[in-house]
């Protein structure tokens, strides 16, 4: 989920893959107030929340034990700089991806969606009374300090290779992404990464075999590189060009497998630092 309301649909879409088992909820900081919500839209066995707060909590066996035990897992939004440096490298993270390769399902909202993917913006650097990098502090300057992309913090083989973002098109995140594609082809991680990029009140719902519909009220963009940025250099605008892009509203089905469905499809560019786009109208979202 993007972001912004939950949604019914998706919880339900999620907790069916449960099958009637245990529902956990992890956060690194809150309460509880999302167990009587699920547990009005679902017939589980339980329903609990762990908040780990620090990397003392995500190192605790119990809290491995309980992930283990867990049918489903879903990560709360929040901040996902506090999921990178309290849960990475502990017996937390081990957990996760230990259900993973069982098969066992997870989804996120917000900063639990932006996590879940191999590629991930960790928003290190972000200040409490500036939480936002912007597309174009990101667009400017690919290597400025709180571009912060990093990799492999939970393994979903059908995400590998894929960034996956949240709030985007209310946030106007479309640049600061492009940004974030373009580093990991010059940091030598990937030479084609692909983005699902999922805007607030909606979700992708993906099935193990790459089929994946949206719901909500908004839209999905799916998009790859083609290229490798022609100009991506600290201090210097981002050049890149013929960014692939399908946007897909809510109804609509993408083949996460394939990299093929139906929507809206154009390309994007960025000539130093300028988003434009092959939208009749030069639209970028």
């Amino acid at each position: 989920m993007g972001g912004g309301d939950d949604l019914d649909d998706a919880f339900k879409w999620l907790c069916e893959r449960a099958d009637g088992g245990d529902f956990l909820i992890l956060r690194a900081r809150g309460d509880d107030d999302y167990n009587p919500y699920v547990n009005g839209l679902c017939k589980l066995n339980s329903v609990a929340t762990l908040v780990i707060p620090d990397r003392e909590s995500a190192q605790d066996p119990r809290v491995a034990d309980i992930i283990h035990q867990a049918e489903a897992v879903f990560i709360a939004g929040g901040d996902q700089s506090r999921y990178i440096n309290f849960w990475q490298g502990t017996g937390l993270q081990k957990a996760l991806n230990e259900n993973l390769a069982v098969g066992k399902p997870i989804g996120g909202t917000s900063a639990g969606l932006a996590v879940l993917g191999q590629f991930l913006y960790s928003a290190q650097g972000d200040a409490e009374d500036d939480p936002d990098l912007t597309s174009l502090q990101a667009l400017a300057d690919p290597y400025f300090a709180r571009v912060t992309v990093r990799r492999d913090f939970v393994k979903i083989p059908i995400l590998r290779d894929t960034l996956t973002d949240t709030h985007f098109k209310a946030r106007d995140r479309m640049g600061r992404t492009l940004v974030f594609l373009s580093r990991i082809v010059q940091d030598g991680w990937s030479t084609q990464p692909k983005e699902i990029a999922v805007d607030q009140k909606t979700a992708v719902l993906v099935e193990p075999s790459g089929e994946a519909l949206v719901v909500g009220s908004s839209v999905v963009y799916f998009l790859r590189v083609t290229k490798a940025p022609a100009t991506c250099q600290p201090k210097t605008p981002l050049t890149l060009r013929d960014v692939s892009v399908v946007r897909v509203a809510a109804g609509g089905r993408f083949n996460i497998a394939t990299w093929t469905g139906k929507g809206d499809a154009y390309s994007l560019s960025v000539e130093k630092g300028v988003v434009t786009s092959t939208q009749a109208g030069g639209g970028i979202y």
